[in-house]
């Protein structure tokens, strides 16, 4: 640490010696001709031709010293090699460039070359300093130890990268790769929904009432109106207000906020992707499913099969489906339809299972699905066939009264969508809210409130439809190749730093 502070009071003794010699470390701008991809793409014709090029980006190394150095600067996550000669450049731009540290940034003008060993360089004519950096970069460390080299490096420090992202960037260019990657996806997403006629709109993150998911919401409070809004968990009541209100069919990318632990794929603050569409049920949501995951796998991949975790996936359309009940007794040994109520208590005793708040079978089968079955579920899979009890928005099965018309997406032992044929009766659906308010003063943590609003809503009639709800960030981490959660999101919710 005291090194790092020793690095950065030179660099600020450097910073005040460039403004003694009239250098302005913080110019307003730059304007470069090409970026990097675009110098690599045209190396050839550009060296041919000798063609003047601009350049900016960020220094990452140095070699060399006296009248002649080579180095290396970084824009847009790749590099460039530069050679930069005292006699080329005139006396004070090379004395600003030897007062140049890792970190700064550059603008750069002159020509493309190839070097002997045939990298590609910028030979440079003249330079700019456009940022002085007075922070030191990490390095890695060497400790020596019983004639062991021990690496001692921040940037392998998770919480180092996750805090510090800005770092990461710098240091760890291939990070970069993945939030490139989850762009491509949300584009493809977004063409396919908006050539199958969705219509993209936005609806509120303050809701005076939360729903549309079983969670806990985070409270804030309105100065001005004196009253307490949640943070949404989820935008599903407002879309379909929207397909009551005449749209055919809406789609959202929205942030929601569940006050909820942090672990391998969960995070308070998740980027999920939700869409209705009229007069369909929710055999329609999981066509639509289906190509989104092929679609965005052969965006990213070339193919619909790709690896993660030494593990082949194939997303090719159409994708298993089996009820909550049969796989349960598949993959569990647990014929839930036989048990009577005392059997289905002794089952998760036995599994030392313990159901939340007062007695509820839906509930407890789905409990044990989520414990004896989920990580069983490595292939794409539809798991349907849910119990009544699990949902309050979703239409009666239309073969058994006690189940819904719901399913959820699998791959990776991870669910990835949760889709409904959505309840449409308003005297059914204030019944199924009043019996979740009940639930909730019966001990239950995550249920949902009653909101008047979306039971007049749908008093005035809403058209029957399917919907889904898409969990973005597992998604990517399935198809970047990610472990955790937080590698696929920019800024990871995290601990206060100590």
């Amino acid at each position: 640490m005291n090194d790092h502070l020793d690095q950065r009071q030179i660099r600020v003794a450097k910073l005040e010696e460039l403004r003694k010699k009239g250098v302005e470390p913080y110019p307003y701008s730059f304007q470069n001709s090409h970026n990097l991809s675009e110098l690599f793409a045209d190396a050839d014709t550009l060296v041919e031709d000798h063609s003047e090029v601009s350049i900016s980006g960020r220094l990452m190394a140095l070699r060399g010293k006296g009248k002649a150095v080579f180095a290396n600067i970084q824009a847009q996550h790749q590099r460039l090699q530069i050679y930069i000669r005292k006699d080329e450049v005139g006396e004070a731009s090379f004395e600003v460039f030897g007062m140049c540290d890792i970190g700064d940034y550059l603008g750069l003008q002159g020509t493309m070359m190839y070097t002997k060993t045939g990298e590609l360089t910028l030979r440079v004519k003249s330079l700019l300093l456009l940022t002085k950096s007075i922070r030191p970069m990490p390095v890695p460390k060497v400790q020596e130890k019983d004639g062991e080299k021990i690496i001692h490096d921040e940037l392998r420090d998770r919480e180092f990268r996750y805090r510090q992202r800005y770092v990461d960037l710098t240091l760890n260019p291939e990070v970069a790769t993945v939030f490139r990657q989850r762009n491509v996806m949300m584009q493809t997403i977004r063409t396919y929904l908006t050539e199958q006629g969705f219509l993209e709109v936005e609806t509120p993150t303050l809701q005076p009432v939360y729903g549309g998911a079983n969670a806990t919401p985070f409270i804030t409070h309105h100065k001005a109106l004196d009253q307490n809004f949640f943070l949404r968990i989820a935008n599903e009541l407002y879309l379909k207000r929207l397909i009551a209100g005449g749209f055919d069919a809406v789609f959202e990318f929205t942030k929601n906020f569940r006050n909820e632990g942090i672990d391998r794929t969960h995070n308070p603050e998740f980027s999920a992707l939700e869409f209705y569409q009229a007069n369909v049920d929710y055999t329609a949501m999981m066509e639509h499913t289906e190509q989104i995951f092929s679609l965005c796998a052969q965006a990213l991949h070339g193919s619909m099969q790709f690896e993660y975790d030494g593990q082949l996936l194939d997303v090719s359309p159409p994708w298993k489906r089996m009820s909550m009940y049969e796989v349960l007794q598949e993959l569990a040994g647990i014929e839930v339809e036989s048990l009577d109520d005392q059997e289905l208590q002794n089952v998760l005793r036995s599994n030392d299972l313990e159901l939340e708040g007062a007695w509820n079978r839906g509930l407890a089968v789905q409990l044990l699905f989520e414990e004896k079955c989920e990580t069983q579920l490595i292939q794409p899979i539809f798991i349907t066939g849910h119990p009544k009890e699990t949902s309050p928005l979703c239409k009666q099965h239309r073969e058994n009264p006690n189940l819904i018309e719901r399913f959820e997406a699998f791959i990776n032992g991870w669910e990835l969508a949760n889709a409904y044929s959505e309840l449409n009766d308003p005297q059914l659906q204030r019944s199924l809210m009043e019996e979740q308010v009940e639930r909730g003063r019966g001990g239950e943590s995550e249920t949902q409130p009653l909101d008047e609003d979306f039971i007049r809503c749908i008093e005035y009639g809403m058209p029957p439809m399917g919907g889904i709800g898409f969990g973005i960030d597992r998604m990517v981490m399935l198809l970047t190749g990610q472990t955790t959660i937080r590698d696929v999101i920019l800024f990871p919710t995290m601990r206060p730093e100590q």
